[in-house]
């Protein structure tokens, strides 16, 4: 099996990006905070990854590329989508889990809803895990938590304060995507491979999907499975999203990515990206050379770079002069990996994950 395997940036040079809401004992009674792991070192702000991936399916939606969004229903303190990867892409790549209420009245409200007339059977529990794996952005240093006073004031009478903390940070994030899973739907008995019940199997069959008796698996064609994982990769190349954008406005497409196609689930730049001894963030050399080395007969495609001019510049210097020292490449800003046949791809991120996909090859998806 094969996996999208990656890690970025996302640069928050003054940033609220994920908030847990008002701090009891403040001394103003609406001050908000910013989610953070406090250690003995100091405090690391991070979003979590529910909201990174909020923020991938709403730029999904919004791109125009194809994305068919699952819509989601309530009943009373649960919610869930549709459950249907056969239709919807975000059921697919992002998984679900579904147990809708058997009591008469949750069925009776249901019916009455005008916007369930589409709404899929849902006959059994079923559940499904997210091909599409993401990590929790976490700062990649400590840093200090400003705590930012202001007031309400265009009105008569007295302003009324509030405050809010904010950081700068460097946050790094893992992806992963199990590309073998995507379009890929079973129905075992078992939990987070029970994505189909009978009526979601009947569906399959309807459709002509072919059958994996082996797995007990349905599955779509190989260029609807393509078009999904491809539509996914655009959204982490354009993302969009994050709080306090008013006050704020961070832009938090990531300036720096470095992916591949590898042979294994496990990660293998996740100790690619660091901080130096001042908190800025580095890239370990000796650590990506080692990770080139060690995994070379896993890496079953080229390693690509997606780095911003003007962020880090010094040290996208240092990898090209790395890069260009071990084995120069045919093209301007395309480097051989050394003593490794695989070359390092290094460009802007939205030029770099645009040529990943022109590259992609299907037969990564078996």
């Amino acid at each position: 099996m094969a996996f999208i395997t990656g890690t970025l940036l996302i640069d928050a040079p003054a940033s609220a990006l994920n908030n847990l809401g008002n701090i009891p004992g403040a001394r103003t009674d609406n001050t908000t905070g910013v989610k953070l792991i406090r250690t003995r070192e100091g405090a690391y702000p991070y979003v979590s990854a529910q909201a990174f991936r909020y923020w991938l399916r709403t730029t999904l939606e919004k791109l125009g590329v194809g994305w068919q969004a699952a819509p989601v229903w309530r009943e009373e303190k649960v919610a869930y989508t549709d459950a249907n990867p056969i239709r919807y892409w975000d059921d697919d790549l992002f998984g679900y889990m579904r147990a809708p209420s058997k009591r008469t009245s949750a069925r009776e409200k249901r019916e009455a809803d005008p916007s369930r007339t589409n709404e899929t059977v849902t006959v059994d529990t079923v559940t499904r895990v997210a091909p599409f794996r993401v990590s929790t952005l976490v700062s990649l240093a400590p840093v200090y938590i400003t705590e930012d006073f202001g007031v309400m004031a265009r009105h008569d009478g007295d302003p009324v304060p509030f405050e809010h903390q904010f950081y700068r940070a460097a946050l790094k994030g893992l992806f992963s995507l199990d590309l073998h899973a995507c379009g890929t739907f079973w129905y075992r008995s078992k939990t987070g491979f029970k994505n189909l019940d009978e009526a979601r199997v009947e569906e399959a069959r309807a459709k002509g999907l072919p059958e994996l008796a082996d797995e007990k698996a349905f599955r779509l064609p190989r260029e609807e499975r393509l078009q999904r994982v491809k539509a996914l990769l655009e959204g982490l190349a354009r993302l969009e999203g994050g709080a306090k954008l008013t006050l704020h406005y961070t832009d938090v497409a990531p300036p720096l990515v470095i992916m591949a196609v590898t042979g294994g689930g496990n990660h293998i730049f996740g100790h690619v990206l660091g901080a130096d001894g001042y908190g800025r963030p580095e890239l370990k050399l000796p650590a990506l050379e080692e990770a080139l080395s060690v995994f070379a007969d896993e890496i079953l495609s080229d390693v690509y770079v997606g780095w911003v001019r003007g962020y880090l510049d010094e040290e996208r210097e240092k990898l090209e002069a790395w890069l260009g020292e071990a084995c120069p490449g045919e093209n301007p800003g395309e480097r051989s990996a050394p003593r490794k046949g695989r070359a390092v791809k290094i460009g802007h991120p939205r030029e770099i994950i645009q040529s990943f996909i022109r590259e992609f090859q299907p037969e990564w998806l078996e």
